[in-house]
């Protein structure tokens, strides 16, 4: 970023980056095949974290424009180190949401951890950008009753996982719908998005879908080259023989 990216120059932040919790992101993972999980997976070890998120985050706050919005994706492990940078670069936090999705890990000794925090910052809250109704009219009503769209803002978020059956993918994503749904309340068309951590293009993917312009960042030449594939044919899913 600090290379290739002008001060102020993105509208739009959302990453998932690294948990700090050597995940090894084998092939086996979750009884998945051989040949189908692209590996290469690069973690960051936990006493390095702050550090780690200090850097990125420092280069985030530089690029984000005033009006801008930045959405970080985390587990609880070392979501006190990102809650201390997002301190130190002066950068408000609007909003702690919670992503619910649909299992976790069984558990023997602990409970099934089956969620993780989504941190939604700003630089400037009186230039953040926001679109309230932006999925759902000021009157509409929701399937269950009451305001649709004040439903559909409640800081918990239940959003099923994607499970792609025979097809390449890596390690982690974030599904579609939840990167839809940032888009549409924190951007609009043509707007540009930042990803710093592109695994697989999920981001850059359904931005390109939903059009808004992309840039990314990935350090794992084989995820970086299946991001560019998908992005260059188009096409959301790839099978293995593809």
């Amino acid at each position: 970023m600090q290379q290739h990216l002008p001060d102020a120059s993105v509208d739009l932040v959302i990453t998932d980056p690294p948990f700090g919790i050597e995940f090894g992101a084998k092939r086996g993972n979750y009884n998945r095949k051989a040949g189908r999980v692209l590996e290469g997976y690069s973690e960051v070890k936990g006493e390095d974290y702050l550090e780690f998120t200090r850097a990125w985050l420092t280069q985030v706050r530089r690029v984000l424009k005033p009006t801008g919005s930045l959405y970080i994706f985390s587990g609880w492990n070392y979501l006190k180190d990102i809650l201390i940078a997002l301190d130190e670069q002066e950068l408000n936090l609007v909003n702690h949401l919670v992503w619910k999705y649909q299992f976790g890990l069984v558990t023997t000794r602990k409970y099934v951890t089956s969620h993780y925090h989504i941190l939604f910052a700003s630089i400037d809250e009186k230039q953040r950008k926001f679109y309230p109704y932006a999925r759902f009219e000021k009157d509409e009503k929701h399937a269950e009753g009451g305001s649709a769209h004040y439903k559909d803002k409640e800081d918990v978020w239940n959003i099923s996982r994607e499970y792609w059956n025979g097809d390449v993918k890596t390690p982690t994503k974030l599904p579609a719908e939840i990167i839809r749904k940032i888009l549409a309340y924190s951007s609009q068309p043509g707007d540009i998005v930042l990803d710093p951590f592109l695994g697989s293009g999920q981001v850059a993917v359904v931005s390109q879908m939903e059009g808004r312009q992309y840039l990314g960042f990935e350090l794992v030449p084989d995820y970086f080259n299946f991001a560019q594939k998908r992005l260059q044919s188009g096409t959301y899913r790839l099978k293995s023989d593809q």
